[in-house]
């Protein structure tokens, strides 16, 4: 067990790292968004190569960041499931969860954008729009993005059966959202 802990905590090293990459993203994509939006009607300068840079930046923020989400505890549950059990019931109910739904739908997803990506990168494919980018930068992130949030699944499981075990402690406590 604690072999496979330590391949947890490397892949939550790494996703903590990635998420900081995302917040740094969305900080660039809303100084781009700001400065564009100056230039082109304050100035009357327009570009479509930094209205795209914006679309591929929230890409690595959303993409990138979603399995950091997933490490910190903080993505959606099925609240009225969830809800009726104790830690022990919550943690099943995550290693089930993770199981059964997110790891195959994560690894499906990421096997079936791989060649998308294959495609838009061996082509060269650039954006339609004058002056666009190419595109494969902003594809790449579809598979990387869920084979990252898969490595994060994988983590999960492994520290929640380590907590089951006794070999792993966490904070298991979920606050439900005040929504």
């Amino acid at each position: 067990m604690n072999g496979l802990l330590k391949i947890a905590k490397g892949i939550d090293w790494l996703n903590t790292k990635l998420g900081w990459l995302a917040a740094l993203a969305c900080g660039i994509a809303a100084t781009i968004c700001a400065l564009n939006a100056f230039r082109r009607y304050g100035l009357s300068m327009s570009s479509n190569a930094w209205l795209e840079i914006q679309w591929y930046l929230f890409g690595v923020c959303v993409m990138l960041g979603a399995a950091y989400v997933l490490k910190a505890n903080e993505h959606v549950r099925v609240d009225i499931l969830y809800a009726k059990h104790g830690t022990r019931g919550q943690v099943l109910t995550d290693i089930i969860g993770t199981l059964v739904f997110l790891l195959p739908v994560t690894g499906f997803l990421a096997w079936i954008s791989w060649p998308y990506f294959l495609k838009t990168f061996n082509t060269g494919e650039m954006s339609s729009m004058a002056g666009g980018l190419i595109r494969w930068p902003a594809v790449l992130l579809l598979p990387l993005g869920f084979a990252l949030v898969f490595l994060q699944g994988i983590s999960e499981v492994i520290k929640r059966v380590g907590y089951l075990t006794g070999h792993y402690s966490m904070d298991a406590h979920y606050e439900r959202p005040l929504q």
